[in-house]
């Protein structure tokens, strides 16, 4: 009888294991809450091709953009938590948003598992390349000489959160002109439709090197090796000013534990690969890593530092 129930229960295991072993069997969705181009669904595409590759299935992208990225985000909080749709989150989707709207139509501390913190990055004020602001300081004065005058392409929360804190650290008032996107807010930028924009080093990087943007200040502390050349606005005059910005891979709350820890270990030996570290960085992406409980407890100590000071400025989106 021993030996009968001993033989059962390594038939049972046996026959479990390859279960768990084998995910990815299926194609996985990757889910970036941005249009096409802008730095998430960059860095996205890129990541997806590599996890292809390394797991043996499909990782396909899928763009959901539209109100500063909820859209996609509660999207991917409905689907079914199995791991096979993924949320290529950011400090706005998981974090600013639930401080920024006055409802939203998912928790994104409830209703999404850390999986890895992705990269981190400053942002980057722009202009066009005849634009009579050299610099930030350029900005400012024609904003005070005539206040509502400029206007400001904002294509993401963080994009506004830049703008709000420098009105309030400049006592400036400038207008923020809100888009679904990156890739609207450069064109109008370029046409002249706007006279400055506020985006990702990777979203802008090309129209950099292209002379068809140029850059006036980074939202990091001091330069940002992302962007060599370019000053930080903290450098040009408003003191402590730091906007830094992040991508971090989420899945739906109540996934396999295994599943997370497959994903989390296939995306740790990703980003210690040199050439992945390169490829990011001219991406406009500084590499991260770290566990599941490491990006959790990163989310919420940007909590506690970004939502009083929200408060405070009174940021609130309609």
């Amino acid at each position: 009888m021993k030996r009968l129930l001993g033989a059962a229960l390594l038939a049972t295991l046996s026959h479990v294991q390859p279960a768990t072993a084998a995910y990815p069997d299926k194609p996985v969705r990757v889910i970036v809450p941005y249009q096409a181009g802008q730095g998430t669904d960059v860095a996205a595409r890129f990541l997806a091709e590599r996890l292809t590759v390394s797991l043996g299935q499909a990782f396909i992208v899928e763009n959901h953009p539209g109100a500063e990225g909820n859209i996609g985000a509660s999207y991917a909080a409905r689907a079914t938590p199995d791991g096979y749709t993924i949320l290529m989150g950011t400090n706005a989707t998981n974090l600013l948003n639930q401080f920024l709207y006055g409802s939203l139509t998912f928790n994104p501390e409830k209703d999404f598992d850390p999986v890895i913190l992705v990269s981190s990055f400053p942002m980057v004020l722009l202009a066009p390349p005849k634009s009579p602001y050299r610099n930030l300081a350029d900005l400012l004065k024609a904003v005070r000489a005539k206040p509502d005058k400029v206007d400001v392409a904002m294509p993401s929360t963080t994009a506004r959160l830049v703008l709000e804190l420098l009105k309030k650290q400049t006592s400036t008032h400038i207008s923020g002109i809100p888009y679904k996107g990156s890739g609207t807010a450069m064109t109008d930028l370029i046409g002249g439709q706007v006279a400055i924009g506020i985006d990702t080093i990777s979203a802008a990087r090309g129209l950099i090197d292209s002379g068809k943007l140029k850059p006036l200040a980074v939202t990091s502390l001091k330069s940002s090796a992302l962007l060599p050349g370019v000053p930080a606005v903290a450098e040009e005059g408003v003191k402590g000013f730091q906007v830094i910005a992040w991508t971090a891979v989420y899945v739906p709350h109540g996934a396999p534990p295994a599943v997370v820890n497959t994903l989390n270990g296939e995306l740790s030996k990703i980003l210690k690969q040199p050439d992945v570290q390169k490829r990011l960085l001219e991406l406009g992406h500084e590499p991260a890593g770290g566990t599941p409980g490491d990006l959790a407890s990163f989310a919420q100590a940007e909590r506690r530092k970004w939502a009083p000071l929200i408060d405070e400025a009174g940021l609130k989106v309609d």
